[in-house]
Parts: C-alpha cells; sequence; structure tokens
C-alpha cells in the first residue's frame, strides 16, 4: 500500500485547523483536509475575527459586521471543500486574541493537532516572532503542523532532528511511529559545530537507527557541521523531504521556549511542513 492510503499519524481523533483567510492559509487547509480524511478525524476549523481601533470613517460595529461577514464566507468555503472529500466539518468564529482563542478552542475540543499556516520568508522577524502562528505552538498542549502555502505532505520522505534530549526522543518517537504507519524512511540528523561534538552526535543518530531498526523502519544517519538549523533545513530542501519533526517541551510560554532558538528558525526557513511535538519538560530542544 502505498503512504496516501494510511492514515500517517496515530490517535488522531481531533484535528483543528487555524485560518485566517488569507493566501498563506492555502497549504495549511489542504493539508488539515488531507489529514482528516486520511485518518477519519473530526475536524474543526476556526478564524478569529480581529478589529482595529483606528477606523474614522465607520463605526466598529459596521466594520466587525463586514469583517464577520467575510470570515464566514471564507469557513464556509472551507466547510465546502471538507464535504467535498466526504467529511464534516465544524466551523467557529471568535472575537478575542487569535493565538489565546486558538488554544482556548484546541483546548475545549480536545484536539489531537493544530494545523496553521506560515507566512512568508523573508527572515525570521517577519516570519515567526510575535505571529500568531509562533505563540500557538508556545502555549498549546497538542502536536502543531505548520504549513507553507506550497508544500504537501506526501511522508515519503521524513526527517527527524536530535541532539539527545528528552524532547527530540518524543520527536524521535513520532517520526519513526509516521514512517511505521507510511512504510517510508527516515532521516536521523544530529548537526555539530566542532570535531569534538562528533561522538556525541554519532551516539545521538545511533540512538534513532537502533529504534528504527526494532520497528522496521528504513532510517539513514546523518551528522553535518554547522549551524543545526541550516542544516536541518539544508538537508531538507536537498533530499526531498516534505515532513520535518521537531521536539519541544510543555507550555511554558513563547519567550523560554521559541524566541531565537533552532526550532523556531527551521519552522521558518524550511520549504516543507513542520511538525511540532511536545516533550515532558526541561531545556528546549536545539535540533
Amino acid at each position: 500500500m502505498t503512504a496516501e492510503q494510511y492514515c500517517p499519524v496515530s490517535g488522531m481523533r481531533r484535528i483543528l485547523l487555524a485560518t485566517d483567510g488569507s493566501i498563506y492559509s492555502e497549504g495549511a487547509i489542504r493539508e488539515a483536509i488531507n489529514f482528516a480524511k486520511k485518518c477519519s478525524s473530526k475536524l474543526y476549523a476556526m478564524s478569529v475575527v480581529e478589529i482595529r481601533t483606528d477606523y474614522e470613517a465607520v463605526s466598529h460595529q459596521e466594520v466587525e459586521e463586514a469583517i464577520e461577514i467575510e470570515v464566514g464566507n471564507h469557513l464556509e468555503t472551507v466547510k465546502s471543500r471538507a464535504a467535498n472529500e466526504g467529511l464534516e466539518c465544524e466551523i467557529t468564529i471568535s472575537h478575542g486574541d487569535p493565538y489565546q482563542d486558538i488554544v482556548d478552542e484546541a483546548e475545549s475540543k480536545n484536539v489531537d493537532m493544530i494545523v496553521v499556516g506560515r507566512r512568508g520568508t523573508k527572515g525570521l522577524k517577519k516570519l515567526l516572532v510575535g505571529d500568531v502562528a509562533a505563540k500557538v505552538i508556545g502555549y498549546a498542549s497538542c502536536k502543531v503542523l505548520v504549513v507553507p502555502k506550497a508544500a504537501n505532505i506526501t511522508c515519503k520522505n521524513i526527517l527527524v532532528a536530535t541532539d539527545g534530549s528528552s524532547n527530540s526522543e518524543a520527536a524521535v518517537t513520532e517520526a519513526i511511529s509516521i514512517a511505521k504507519q507510511c512504510g517510508s524512511k527516515i532521516i536521523a540528523l544530529s548537526s555539530i559545530r566542532s570535531i569534538d561534538e562528533q561522538e556525541n552526535a554519532t551516539a545521538n543518530v545511533n540512538k534513532v537507527i537502533e529504534l528504527a531498526q526494532k520497528e522496521n523502519v528504513q532510517v539513514e544517519a546523518l551528522t553535518p557541521m554547522g549551524r543545526s538549523y541550516d542544516a536541518v533545513v539544508e538537508v531538507a530542501g536537498g533530499r526531498g523531504v516534505d515532513l520535518i519533526v521537531v521536539g519541544t517541551y510543555g507550555r511554558s510560554g513563547l519567550k523560554k521556549m521559541l524566541m531565537g532558538s533552532a526550532t523556531e528558525r527551521v519552522i521558518g526557513l524550511a520549504g516543507c511542513a513542520v511538525m511540532i511535538v511536545k516533550g515532558e519538560g526541561g531545556k528546549a530542544a536545539t535540533v
């Protein structure tokens, strides 16, 4: 059977798509529907209406009503696309802080994964710092899948980044599980900045090899020289990777968890989708 016939992620009962209606949400919409179809998941779709306070020509109520109509039309389109694939899709419009509303909705619906889009490729600050996607990643308790608008997830080539921490162990477990479900292979990567780090990096990828072989999953190990996020992005682009799996810890706030981290840069710069898996706690993985 091909990868397309399998549910890539086990235990995917409920999926929340967070969309702002922009072109940058297209990849997230497409992949959320694909995952829900493959996994027979319940699909929820939501948008948050943000009201600016600097309008003078019309009242805030008129502005809100106009935006809500536009958002509602967008969500109805998403619902229709899901229906064309034989899926029911429950839609929600909220009116609060975007990231908080998304996290709250995920909690209330007890979802297993949030799917969000990603904007642009013009530098880290424009990509993620202060962005809704980054805050959702920072505070949600479930998996988060970040999908660039042109990305397609086939799970044929999966890259997992590991630094040997408990957080990256969670990512390794997830990557191996996905590869086993899809009959695909994984690339295990642990980068080094100097030759002194070679032994540790080799030990990190060897652990992945051992775990993958126990599950009869094909694995390739790499320990490239360079900054971790550069190595991950370059290997992913050069090897046709369509899904990167990285780990990060718990729910301890955006600044501690993502700000300036290699994980954030991977999410921002990779051309493919990135799945963020939560570890049990402690120091954030450096991938």
